[in-house]
């Protein structure tokens, strides 16, 4: 079965997967030139689909294959997901509009145009993903995660290619610790990985109730589970739920960015991040992700990537 999508407003397919590819290889999001592969779990079953597109930011068309099935609830399920990693729903000419008020910002729109943060395609996997990268450089969260990702998920071949599902709560929960030590995780985040897995399966953590709540109450519904802080919440509050209105102050990426851009080279406190980045509204969480990718690409120099 083939589904078209036609995205609303402009939309750089390879910039906006390029986090899949930056850091290593990514086991349940398998990017390739032109393709995106990755494998939906729908009450218990495993879809494998692939994605791609053709045509400049402003025409792009999108393609999703799902091999061997005709299922309604399953096209309708992966294009949902298709749109959470593509941030379909982002306001990205209303930031392009807003970014000309600030000199960074708008030298940034067009060597990134098309560009949308990827959203994490469910919640448990975003916590997951931003435990195993706490205080660590981000090619070894990626090669951790990816350990745990081929021994706890389930493989599935998408058009050849074999994709692993990410692994469910219930699959985690019956984990242990020396299992995730032995893929390499801190003793501290195996346990944290694993607590939370169990929070998950066991129903005592429903994410469907957090989309309701305010900014604040769900930091504070998240940071009380163990190994849960300040700054896994608000990037869950971006990635997970994508809110505009978040700039996670405290991760080391936007401290640099920061200092780079608006600091002449020297750090800002948390409180004189926050106070810039509250200037942007609801177009926080876009800047952030620009302002990040700008700096890549600075550090990789001439020709380099995103």
């Amino acid at each position: 079965m083939d589904i078209r999508l036609l995205p609303e407003g402009p939309l750089d397919v390879c910039h906006t997967l390029s986090r899949y590819r930056i850091w290593g290889e990514d086991p349940a999001n398998r990017l390739g030139e032109g393709v995106f592969r990755r494998a939906l779990a729908l009450n218990g079953a495993l879809h494998g689909y692939a994605l791609r597109w053709s045509g400049p930011p402003d025409d792009v068309r999108l393609t999703i294959t799902i091999a061997g099935s005709r299922s309604t609830r399953v096209a309708e399920a992966v294009c949902a997901e298709v749109r959470r990693l593509l941030f379909l729903d982002a306001d990205l000419l209303g930031f392009y509009r807003m970014a000309k008020s600030d000199g960074v910002l708008q030298g940034l729109t067009a060597p990134f145009y098309g560009m949308r943060p990827t959203l994490a395609p469910t919640p448990f996997e975003m916590l997951v993903g931003a435990i195993t990268a706490q205080q660590v450089n981000l090619t070894f969260a990626l090669t951790t995660r990816g350990r745990l990702v081929r021994r706890f998920g389930r493989p599935v071949s998408v058009e050849g290619e074999t994709v692993h599902a990410f692994p469910t709560p219930e699959a985690l929960a019956r984990a242990t610790v020396r299992d995730l030590r032995r893929l390499k995780f801190s003793t501290r985040k195996a346990q944290y990985i694993i607590g939370l897995a169990r929070l998950v399966a066991e129903g005592e953590l429903a994410f469907g109730r957090l989309g309701s709540l305010s900014n604040a109450q769900v930091i504070a519904e998240l940071t009380r589970i163990r190994g849960v802080g300040c700054w896994t919440a608000e990037w869950f509050l971006a990635r997970a739920l994508g809110r505009g209105d978040v700039c996670p102050a405290g991760d080391l990426a936007i401290r640099k960015c920061f200092a780079h851009f608006y600091g002449r080279g020297q750090a800002l406190s948390d409180r004189a991040i926050r106070r810039r980045a509250a200037a942007w509204g609801q177009h926080q969480h876009l800047a952030v992700h620009y302002l990040l990718a700008g700096l890549r690409r600075l550090r990789a120099g001439p020709g380099g990537g995103t």
